[in-house]
């Protein structure tokens, strides 16, 4: 949209109590907002890079998300960190499939975290029900990767590439820039024939935005809900949330991820996406409880 005028914009309208998301052979639920573990099989993610690169270790750590009441498992071979460069498709398969192959005998949809059509197509084939992709099918091939499968989708929003996304991020204003973009992707997806039912967004927190980008987003997140998909919210020990505190390194942000979670949640998000499992499902279900009381 042109204009820089919030009054343009449709009046958020929540999704209704009982809409699901398609992910594959399962049918989710979004009575109640969804919780997606992270699984990182990587060397250099930011926050628990190296700790499962063993694919052992991944998958026990995997199965203990799942019992702390994660929804979803989203698992990643190649780190999207600030500054952080590109993997080989050889490599990233090399880390997600045995772990993937083990996983998708877990009665929760695994997604897989990638933007690369190849390892798209080799995840949906191993039994992947959802891609999360930090490119938004933007990748030559990935939307004909997905689109010919029954998976669902993540969408995110990043303004450049990890490599150089926080050198110098710009905005008109980065909510509307957001609202704006997703209408383009939700358009394109579904000419390629991927129905909303389908899709999640992400607003890519951290992805290419300064700390006043990333406030902007967060204030105005009802914005997105007028798109008609279910928002996934990534603020897990991001370094947000560091400067907007006392600047701790990643392994001490939970208090804060859990404040930023509830805010995500108290504007409508329907799924987030988190490290800290237990912690976040205990923070929700007080907020949910108090919540529905006080309806």
């Amino acid at each position: 949209m042109a204009s820089g005028n919030v009054m343009a914009f449709p009046r958020p309208s929540p999704l209704s109590r009982h809409a699901v998301l398609k992910l594959g052979r399962f049918s989710l639920s979004l009575e109640r907002p969804l919780i997606m573990g992270i699984v990182n099989i990587t060397p250099d993610s930011f926050s628990d890079g190296g700790k499962y690169l063993d694919p052992g270790r991944a998958l026990d750590h995997a199965r203990q998300l799942l019992d702390e009441g994660a929804d979803i498992l989203d698992i990643g071979g190649e780190s999207s960190r600030p500054g952080a460069g590109p993997v080989t498709v050889d490599e990233e398969l090399r880390r997600v499939l045995p772990v993937l192959e083990k996983l998708v005998e877990l009665p929760v949809p695994v997604s897989v975290d990638t933007c690369k059509p190849e390892v798209m197509r080799r995840a949906l084939a191993a039994g992947a029900a959802m891609i999360n992709d930090i490119f938004a099918l933007r990748s030559d091939g990935a939307l004909d990767a997905v689109a010919g499968s029954n998976a669902a989708v993540c969408l995110m929003h990043m303004q450049g590439e990890p490599r150089t996304m926080q050198a110098n991020p710009r905005y008109r204003e980065a909510a509307l820039d957001l609202y704006d973009y997703f209408t383009e992707r939700l358009e394109v997806a579904e000419a390629a024939g991927l129905p909303r039912r389908r899709i999640a967004i992400d607003p890519g927190i951290g992805f290419g935005k300064a700390i006043a980008h990333n406030q902007d987003i967060l204030h105005r997140l009802a914005l997105l809900q007028g798109l008609g998909c279910p928002i996934l919210l990534g603020v897990s020990r991001k370094s947000f949330i560091a400067k907007l505190s006392r600047g701790e390194d990643s392994a001490y942000r939970l208090p804060g991820s859990l404040a930023a979670a509830l805010w995500g949640l108290q504007s409508g998000v329907q799924m987030l996406r988190v490290h800290d499992v237990a912690e976040t499902a205990q923070a929700q279900a007080v907020w949910q409880a108090l919540a529905e009381g006080a309806a």
